[in-house]
């Protein structure tokens, strides 16, 4: 093969890969416009007087992560690094470091990088924005290996992810966000939440330090090898710690129940936090 060959190969091979790095980040850039253009007002701040009516655990939750007078999250970012794997059943568990942008009462995205193996990786992007959930695997962040965008089952589980990963963002999860809380006893209390006309409950349990320490819910949907199932779902949060001005878990992990056993696939560790208020 001549000079001249190999060198018009490295170009057709270069302007590929450049025409799909534009092509990833031009899907991301589309996504952070839309979860950005829906910004709550700010000015709202938490006022302990609007915990009046809620069951007990959830009062006292508040009064412990959020400060009077605090401004509500208009915008998070959260920094994470952690483990999944792609299945229950899986043995791999893969090197995560990922970016999410939350817009409390509209939605996410979650842009992750995984290392499979050295020198290879996957880019993921999850999201959940408009009532719309998609999700999107390309192979260096430059070839599309999966995309999957709608569908009630997809938007729900969406849904489902938002509401539990609120404890990140814990104004998110007041009243005035639009959160309608059930009483289930002293420990436990479910919370709802419907967001552009798709809707989640989930059961949250907290410790006696006052701390959300898990959520439950039977009936969130899952992708599996035989498709959507709704399956039992629990996320487990520990060793809270304090960013500006509440307390939030910096361990967090989310598995599936099979024949009564909690199956983890995702553990993460939040590494930084910015909050727009």
């Amino acid at each position: 093969m001549s000079e001249l060959s190999i060198l018009l190969i490295l170009m057709a091979v270069f302007m590929l890969c450049s025409a799909g790095v534009f092509r990833e980040k031009r899907i991301l850039n589309r996504r952070l416009r839309d979860l950005r253009s829906c910004r709550n007002s700010p000015g709202q701040v938490f006022d302990p007087d609007t915990l009046k009516g809620l069951p007990a655990p959830v009062e006292r939750y508040f009064r412990k992560v959020l400060t009077p007078g605090a401004p509500l999250i208009t915008k998070a970012i959260l920094s994470q690094q952690g483990v999944l794997r792609t299945s229950a059943t899986s043995r791999k568990w893969m090197f995560f470091a990922a970016r999410q942008e939350v817009v409390p009462g509209c939605g996410f995205i979650w842009n992750a990088r995984v290392k499979v193996f050295p020198f290879f990786f996957i880019r993921v992007l999850d999201s959940f924005i408009g009532g719309l959930g998609s999700g999107r695997v390309s192979i260096w962040g430059i070839v599309s290996a999966a995309s999957e965008s709608g569908g009630d089952k997809l938007n729900s589980g969406a849904l489902y992810r938002y509401l539990a990963e609120a404890v990140w963002f814990p104004t998110a999860l007041l009243p005035q966000a639009g959160v309608l809380w059930t009483s289930i006893d002293d420990n436990r209390a479910v919370a709802s939440l419907t967001v552009d006309g798709v809707s989640a409950s989930l059961e949250f349990r907290f410790s006696p330090n006052d701390e959300v320490d898990s959520i439950y819910t039977e009936t969130r949907y899952g992708k599996f090898s035989d498709g959507y199932r709704q399956v039992p779902w629990e996320g487990r949060f520990s060793d809270y710690r304090q960013h500006a001005g509440m307390m939030i878990p910096s361990y967090g992990e989310v598995g599936w129940y099979d024949n009564g056993v909690l199956n983890l696939v995702w553990k993460g560790w939040i590494k930084g936090t910015e909050y727009e208020l």
